[in-house]
């Protein structure tokens, strides 16, 4: 079986899909891998840590795509490369297919049997699987630091010659991995943390990282299964607005990571709430990915309105590309290896498998993914 590696063609994105360590394991496992020029340079690993390990680097992109068994990729592709693929391969990778039914549309009429990572079911067998784990994780993180950059004041209380300045009051809503590591990261860096979460059953995690809980009784649960977050009823989204609002015009940091379902973020912040929030202000919406959390939020910019600033931004994994290609590779590779066969040097796909009938959008010519095949 042969992998190939593409360059990531997404504006911004300098993550690749396998790093060395990774491929090391493939070829020790009787898989041969292929990775176009340049793939990993933006992240820090160059095309000779890739050969010396006999990764073959390839400088045509149509030939590395139209002989590759499986395309490993972070992104999903655009439809100049689905074309390249030659039909019958397998694709892997974060497709969010939801958000891209063009592509996954294509993808079917290749006839490509795409598995999308994001849509990997969350039990403890798929964990060391699941990329919207790894990356969210990071995307928390740096949420975290761009409310301290942003904000005009210190993040911890400091005691000088010169006076007292109290710590920073910060606020996260959503308590998925984003919201837990911008709570950790709010946290080591000295501010004062609360926050909240539609699944009441998440106060202790959030509590065991270092925050304040603040919620409402909800008159029936937030919770999707599977570690998700559904949408709430008329009833309880009006009380969850009163508390919201009533919160953040006593903070000086809002850190937002709500998404339904992992992919749509519900609006939560009107203007009326951001026109309350003290002068100097800052809203980091990390749902921008997913619409936004935030009604004056736009997605992939910074704004200003009422004295707050309101940070919106895209794809934050692919700002820390060494160790999110490193931590989205070992996903993939864990993926790979559950369903490969070593003895006889090829893959066994039993779609009966939750993992694989939770991941799998297009199969035999058709959109098999329910969610996105409603869509469409």
């Amino acid at each position: 079986m042969k992998i190939a590696v593409p360059i990531e063609r997404r504006r911004g994105e300098q993550r690749v899909a396998l790093v060395p360590e990774s491929c090391k394991r493939l070829l020790a496992a009787g898989v041969e891998v292929a990775i176009e020029a340049g793939a990993g340079a933006a992240a820090f690993f160059p095309d000779e840590a890739y050969a010396k390990l006999g990764v073959a680097v390839e400088g045509d992109r149509a030939r590395l795509l139209g002989t590759a068994d499986l395309v490993c990729a972070v992104n999903p592709p655009e439809s100049a490369d689905v074309a390249l693929l030659r039909e019958g391969a397998l694709l892997l990778g974060s497709l969010f297919p939801t958000r891209n039914l063009e592509v996954m549309q294509a993808l079917a009429a290749r006839r490509v049997t795409a598995f999308s990572t994001d849509c990997i079911p969350r039990t403890t067998r798929a964990q060391a699987m699941d990329t919207l784990s790894s990356q969210g994780n990071l995307t928390g993180y740096k949420g975290a630091l761009l409310g301290a950059l942003e904000l005009p004041r210190y993040y911890p209380m400091f005691m000088t010659a010169a006076g007292t300045t109290l710590a920073a009051k910060v606020f996260v809503i959503g308590a998925g991995v984003a919201g837990l590591q911008a709570i950790a990261t709010a946290r080591r860096l000295g501010a004062s943390v609360t926050a909240t979460d539609v699944r009441p059953e998440v106060k202790e995690q959030i509590e065991s990282v270092g925050a304040k809980y603040v919620g409402i009784e909800l008159g029936q649960s937030g919770a999707a299964g599977g570690g998700y977050a559904r949408e709430l009823s008329a009833e309880d989204k009006t009380r969850q607005a009163q508390l919201l609002a009533e919160h953040c015009a006593t903070v000086d940091v809002v850190i937002t990571t709500a998404l339904i379902g992992g992919v749509v973020a519900p609006k939560l912040l009107d203007e009326k709430v951001v026109r309350a929030m003290k002068p100097g202000s800052v809203i980091v919406d990390l749902g921008a990915d997913g619409g936004g959390n935030c009604t004056l939020s736009r997605p992939g910019e910074t704004v200003r309105a009422h004295g707050v600033t309101i940070l919106a931004p895209l794809n934050l994994p692919a700002t820390v590309p060494h160790h999110a290609s490193m931590l989205f590779s070992r996903n993939l590779l864990n993926f790979f290896t559950a369903f490969w066969n070593t003895k006889d040097k090829k893959l066994e796909l039993d779609f009966a498998d939750d993992i694989l009938a939770g991941a799998v959008i297009t199969r035999d010519g058709a959109i098999v993914h329910a969610p996105t095949k409603k869509l469409t």
